[in-house]
């Protein structure tokens, strides 16, 4: 079995928490062959735990990408990088799996495309919810409906720190420059009011930050199960909490979703249909091996039964990095694609353009 060489950018939380361990334990898949950050300790504490050698240890992306032997990177740095860290690895003919999101504009996304195709390697994104069993088997049963009636879609959860405080132990460096954080605010702005306009209003520019960091999960599974929406018949925000109504012609999807101070994670899809109702039940992906379950209730003649679908305990993420070495080395054609992104960065707009802000 052929070993993927892989070069990670970016080893903050989520490269922590999920990635690298799950690179490790696919060891006989995947190769850490080379890393990099822009934080020195960061690189120092990383290469001694998963054992890459100095020469491997970058603090330039464009120097990694060099490293002769690579197949493939991970893009899991700061947003605002992703295209820039996604073009310049294909143009070295590696393949490049991004962390969602993909990127913030359309003209990026469609430079990343360009990109693909000239280089003929392939490029995935990180949306783990679409490759966990129990949804997988939602699929099925959704298809299977009669009609769709309605559809609800739920995420209100506590803060991602609530999570890992409790069951991980983050580096976290205190050699970052000091100017980083006045200039990610800058070019994260910039990238906004070029997705939206120049004179898109601050709390415009905050939803569309909540819908490209948190949404997008949700939405990118919402239009796997039930395709894009005709349009977003309303949009409104109260602070961190909001709703959208998306019109699906011959029925409504409704979409809450919020962050608060509980330590709970209440994210799922739900599917009404005539006389069956299907239900993903998502828990927090920062505690790995939390199942995901489907939850089914069905009417059938004078009784009325509920189930509970546990597939397994391998978590979505695994399932994601199975499938991204099938890719990589089989051809085989991600289900999270660059392509597909596009339509989350058309929702992105269209609820943004719907939006009324509720005023304290």
């Amino acid at each position: 079995m052929k070993r993927l060489k892989i070069g990670m950018i970016g080893l903050g939380e989520v490269a922590q928490i999920i990635h690298l361990p799950i690179l490790e334990m696919l060891g006989c898949k995947y190769e850490i062959a080379a890393i990099c950050d822009i934080s020195a300790s960061l690189l120092s504490y990383i290469g001694e735990k998963y054992k890459v050698p100095d020469s491997s240890k970058y603090g330039d992306y464009r120097e990694l990408v060099k490293q002769p032997g690579l197949d493939a990177v991970f893009v899991l740095n700061s947003d605002e990088h992703h295209k820039d860290c996604a073009v310049t690895a294909l143009r070295e003919g590696l393949h490049v799996f991004v962390e969602k999101p993909m990127c913030l504009t359309k003209a990026d996304a469609e430079s990343i495309i360009r990109e693909k195709h000239a280089s003929g390697k392939q490029v995935m994104v990180g949306y783990m919810r679409r490759f966990a069993p129990a949804f997988r088997l939602a699929l099925d049963e959704v298809i299977k409906l009669e009609k769709i009636n309605y559809v609800h879609i739920r995420a209100i959860i506590g803060s991602n720190r609530l999570f890992i405080e409790q069951s991980s132990d983050v580096y976290r460096p205190n050699d970052l420059p000091a100017h980083l954080g006045e200039e990610r605010a800058t070019r994260i702005e910039a990238q906004q009011l070029e997705a939206l306009g120049e004179h898109t209003s601050a709390e415009k520019r905050r939803m569309y930050g909540l819908l490209s960091g948190l949404g997008c999960h949700d939405l990118s599974a919402m239009r796997h199960m039930l395709g894009m929406p005709r349009g977003v018949i309303s949009a409104v925000a109260a602070g961190n909490f909001w709703h959208v109504l998306f019109d699906y012609g011959s029925f409504m999807a409704s979409y809450e979703v919020g962050t608060d101070r509980q330590r709970r994670f209440d994210a799922y899809i739900e599917v009404f249909g005539p006389e069956k109702t299907v239900k993903v039940q998502y828990n927090t992906p920062y505690i790995r091996q939390l199942p995901t379950a489907l939850h089914i209730q069905e009417t059938v003649g004078d009784s009325h039964n509920e189930s509970v679908v546990r597939p397994t305990f391998k978590d979505a993420y695994v399932e994601e990095l199975e499938h991204w070495y099938e890719v990589v080395t089989q051809g085989a054609d991600p289900v999270t694609t660059a392509e597909d992104y596009m339509q989350d960065l058309e929702l992105f707009r269209m609820i943004v353009d719907r939006l009324v802000a509720v005023q304290p």
